[in-house]
């Protein structure tokens, strides 16, 4: 009966989780739909309209798998450590990513992202160049949607430049591919999770240091958490400004007149923005914290509650970077569709219009509230466990790696950045942790050794007694007795090998994770550039 009931209640749940799962396959299909009539209805008249209108479906596609797959990265460790709520993350980096992309994102987009292949090597042919980047964008969208079902977090980056690299080969041989700039794509995928690692861990091991190792925690967090969140202030501020703003630099500069006349900001005049922001702040949150010293416990918990509101912070402004910076991704290859359509040639910049921009921002928001839960989850809580304090300190890796990154001009991706913040911090806590496990080691080890001796003791004495001739009374009560200590030894000893094992096994970064994110990274590229050149003949065979 009991098997019935089991079996009833499974089935009604895959019938909801397939019910859910259709409804979210509609949305995502409207949204497509709807796309790709707008763009045939709008472009009608013009000749290759039909070639726009698929480009811009497999945008919409595109756009909702870089929102499904990326932006876990700007959200996941502040819904991990409890700071936001799934719901409330996704509101929030769904509002902020559509209005970076908006705002912040241009109106001139790269049509070749990264100048990764030579335009000149398709020789004027348009038609070539269409479906090079219709087989880009289409490839790199698979890659994240399969990326996403496996719950691997990998660069959407990384992937149109796989998409785009594998098309042009396909289009026009080897040589098209500027491989200088291909090798240090590839080297962005040690340096990236390395500097996010060690930057991660850095602050980690800062608030440890200042606040946790500190008797009393409250007094300390009243003097270092206005610190930390003004520096957090002025990295956040910085890299919103070198890479949120870039874009529309030139229109803040006629607006404010007093800046340098420059195409994008420079590190100097973005770092002074950080520091007005990061004095401003302290002296906000170091008001706020005194007023909480009374309440705050003085206990780990009581600290991480601190670093809670500066969180949600961090990931609504990760999101407008990403949305004004990443939209690219999307919108990329298809504002380059476009403009080749509309004006019959091949340009090396295109201009971006409005229903463009709107089917990559309102792509990656849709794509996020539809399928980002289960990357956020994965971000958040399936690679190590995060508190407030930890994700903070992710959060600051990831805006403090940009900034050193780009004055070093090392390439890095912002996925790989955050990811290995989060390993930093696993691996962090597993070095501070290894000291207490010795001890403990050490410990459990002598405690097995006095029970194996003890254990011995008593079965020496055990098979004395019994090989003794005319044993008296006393002698068979201590034989019974004998029996009795040494079953409990034997249970002692294997406990304490129980115990001995689980101090020597204790992990807090699964390499299960680990191995997979890793190994999904190392084949980004050539898997989107293999879809990418399959797509490409495929489009080739079925037009000629």
């Amino acid at each position: 009966m009991e098997m019935i009931q089991t079996l009833k209640k499974m089935e009604k749940e895959a019938l909801k989780s397939s019910g859910i799962d259709f409804i979210r396959l509609g949305f995502a299909l409207f949204f497509m739909v709807a796309v790709l009539t707008y763009s045939f209805l709008n472009s009608g008249g013009v000749p290759n309209n039909v070639f726009l209108a698929i480009a811009a479906l497999f945008g919409a596609y595109m756009a909702m798998n870089i929102g499904a797959n990326d932006v876990a990265n700007n959200v996941g460790p502040a819904v991990g450590s409890k700071a936001l709520t799934m719901g409330g993350a996704i509101v929030i980096a769904a509002i902020f990513e559509a209005g970076g992309a908006f705002i912040a994102g241009g109106d001139v987009v790269e049509t070749i992202k990264k100048g990764i292949i030579d335009i000149n090597a398709f020789d004027g042919n348009v038609n070539s160049f269409i479906w090079a980047m219709m087989a880009a964008l289409l490839a790199a969208a698979l890659w994240l949607n399969f990326a996403t079902a496996t719950k691997s977090p990998v660069s959407t980056t990384h992937s149109i430049v796989g998409g785009v690299m594998g098309a042009g080969i396909a289009a026009a041989g080897f040589e098209i591919v500027a491989w200088g700039t291909m090798g240090k794509i590839a080297a962005s995928w040690i340096i990236s999770p390395i500097l996010g690692g060690i930057i991660a861990a850095a602050f980690l091991f800062a608030i440890k240091k200042t606040i946790i190792y500190k008797e009393n925690k409250t007094q300390a967090a009243i003097q270092w958490v206005p610190i930390y969140v003004a520096v957090m202030s002025w990295a956040f501020v910085t890299y919103l400004t070198l890479k949120g703003l870039k874009k529309v630099w030139p229109s803040i500069v006629k607006v404010l007149v007093f800046l340098p006349d420059e195409k994008k900001p420079s590190f100097m005049v973005a770092a002074i923005f950080g520091l007005i922001a990061a004095i401003f702040i302290y002296w906000i949150v170091r008001a706020s914290v005194r007023k909480k010293g009374n309440t705050i416990q003085n206990s780990r918990s009581g600290v991480n509650l601190l670093f809670t509101v500066p969180l949600i912070f961090s990931a609504a402004l990760l999101s407008f970077a990403h949305g004004a910076n990443d939209v690219a991704n999307a919108i990329g290859p298809l504002a380059a569709i476009n403009d080749a359509v509309m004006s019959g040639g091949i340009s090396e910049k295109a201009g971006i219009p409005i229903w463009v921009m709107g089917v990559g921002a309102i792509g990656i928001a849709i794509g996020l509230a539809l399928y980002g839960p289960k990357l956020i989850k994965t971000v958040g809580g399936e690679i190590t466990e995060l508190d407030q304090m930890r994700a903070f300190s992710v959060a600051m890796a990831a805006s403090v790696t940009v900034i050193i990154a780009s004055q070093l001009g090392l390439p890095v991706s912002s996925t790989h950045i955050a990811i290995g913040g989060i390993f930093g911090i696993g691996f962090l806590r597993e070095y501070l942790q290894a000291n207490h496990e010795k001890d403990i080691v050490v410990h459990e080890q002598g405690v097995l050794r006095d029970e194996k001796k003890l254990l011995k003791a008593f079965g020496g004495e055990l098979r004395t007694l019994e090989a003794k001739a005319g044993k008296q009374k006393e002698d068979y009560e201590r034989i019974v007795s004998l029996y009795k200590m040494i079953d409990e030894e034997e249970e002692k000893v294997k406990e304490s090998k129980k115990h001995l094992k689980s101090a020597e096994k204790v992990r807090y970064v699964k390499r299960d994770a680990v191995k997979k994110i890793v190994a999904a990274w190392v084949v980004t590229v050539p898997a989107a550039a293999l879809l990418s050149a399959m797509i490409y003949f495929m489009i080739r065979g079925i037009v000629l």
